[in-house]
């Protein structure tokens, strides 16, 4: 009885191993090959999202083999600190942002933002609040330092833009600037994109620089007019880019690249004037805009109704998505000229290494790699001067000196 015992024992132990070890017979032949996570792309509630969402809408990420995510952020600092830790693999960007993070001005020294490709062109304003309706007309920069100054006898001035450093920053301080108004005359706040009209409405501040359709939705709301667009200031400026994680970058280079062809076929599709009306309502869903479709339609097709009882100003020069290759093209130039504004307005203590930076920051050699695929002609313009339109200064990316011993501050 005792050694029927003793076997019982050992074949209930041997069972129990048996039972615990991994199955051979369901064991998969070979080991799965590794399949990345969806890319997260996000943006913010402006016209200019429009390569990103509409992407998306035409399935052109599909196409192109990737799986897409589109989200939705509150603040250009919120898409910062996504990037950099890796929760969005890139985004709609201000061109500006990652010169601004990397020199210490918004976020800390030395984060690297990649900038993969040039989203758009022009398509930004200044808005001045419905108190300077008859002091100021549209394009008459003259005129605003007597308004400004007379405003300040009473009441400090308060002007926005939406992240410091960024391409909304720089045309506001270049738009002060060719006013003659002193930079620390007036107080310079920070608001998020969808909240400058409802800020401007409550009184927080009497002018504003932003992307569309928020110029537009301050004009039908009458809460302010436009007094000029950024395109009167510096025809085809730069002014959204994809920026990217540099993780992700480095690590999924061929799925980037992918995300790109899928985003530059869809800045061909928006340049077409029957494409852009059809886009409109899409964009202005509660999902992506959440704005009037008629307001993104008009400002898309270049139709600007300035308020105040300016009339209107049709712009043949409005914002573009592709033209040809023209726009998505990363220059380094313009980035070089963006750090030179941050040392022209004190933003910087000093000048930073100009060149060193830009190489560092832009994926130019990427973005050539997908244009030569797609067979998008690539400019040969880059690192060449250039002109601003309105006050005419010529711009060296060579000698930024130079440019900034001229320039107003």
């Amino acid at each position: 009885m005792k050694k029927l015992l003793n076997k019982l024992g050992v074949a209930l132990l041997l069972a129990i191993v048996l039972f615990t070890l991994p199955s051979v017979t369901n064991a998969p032949a070979s080991e799965p090959k590794e399949k990345h996570s969806v890319i997260r792309l996000g943006f913010i509630p402006l016209t200019d999202c429009s390569p990103i969402v509409m992407a998306k809408e035409y399935g052109l990420f599909k196409k192109y083999g990737v799986e897409v995510e589109v989200s939705k952020e509150a603040s250009w600092a919120n898409v910062r600190d996504k990037i950099l830790t890796g929760e969005l693999d890139g985004a709609h960007c201000l061109f500006g942002m990652p010169f601004s993070v990397y020199t210490g001005i918004g976020g800390k020294a030395g984060s690297e933002m990649k900038i993969a490709m040039m989203l758009n062109v022009n398509g930004q304003a200044i808005t001045l609040s419905k108190e300077f309706c008859g002091k100021v007309g549209f394009k008459q920069v003259n005129k605003i330092s007597p308004a400004i100054t007379e405003k300040a006898k009473n009441k400090e001035v308060i002007v926005a833009a939406t992240f410091p450093g960024g391409t909304h920053d720089i045309w506001m301080r270049n738009w002060l600037a060719m006013a003659g108004v002193n930079q620390k005359s007036v107080k310079q706040i920070t608001i998020p994109p969808p909240q400058m009209v409802a800020n401007m409405k409550v009184g927080n501040m009497d002018a504003f620089c932003v992307g569309e359709p928020w110029n537009g939705v301050a004009v039908k709301q009458g809460v302010g007019f436009t007094q000029i667009a950024t395109q009167d200031m510096w025809k085809d400026h730069p002014e959204k880019a994809l920026v990217v994680n540099k993780k992700f970058s480095e690590e999924r280079r061929e799925e980037l690249k992918k995300v790109m062809m899928a985003i530059l076929e869809a800045c061909k599709l928006l340049d077409k004037a029957g494409n852009r009306k059809q886009s409109a309502p899409i964009i202005g869903k509660a999902s992506y805009v959440n704005a009037a479709s008629d307001v993104i339609d008009n400002r898309l097709a270049g139709i600007y109704d300035l308020g105040c009882d300016q009339g209107q100003e049709v712009y043949k020069d409005y914002m573009f998505f592709h033209k040809d290759g023209f726009v998505n093209y990363p220059r380094k130039a313009y980035g070089i000229w963006f750090m030179a504004q941050y040392v022209r307005f004190g933003m910087l203590d000093e000048a930073p290494d100009y060149k060193a930076i830009a190489d560092k920051l832009i994926l130019q050699d990427l973005y050539k790699e997908v244009a030569s695929e797609m067979k998008i002609p690539i400019p040969s313009d880059d690192m060449k001067p250039f002109s601003m339109t309105f006050d005419k200064t010529v711009f060296d990316p060579s000698n930024p000196e130079a440019y900034l011993k001229i320039c107003k501050k």
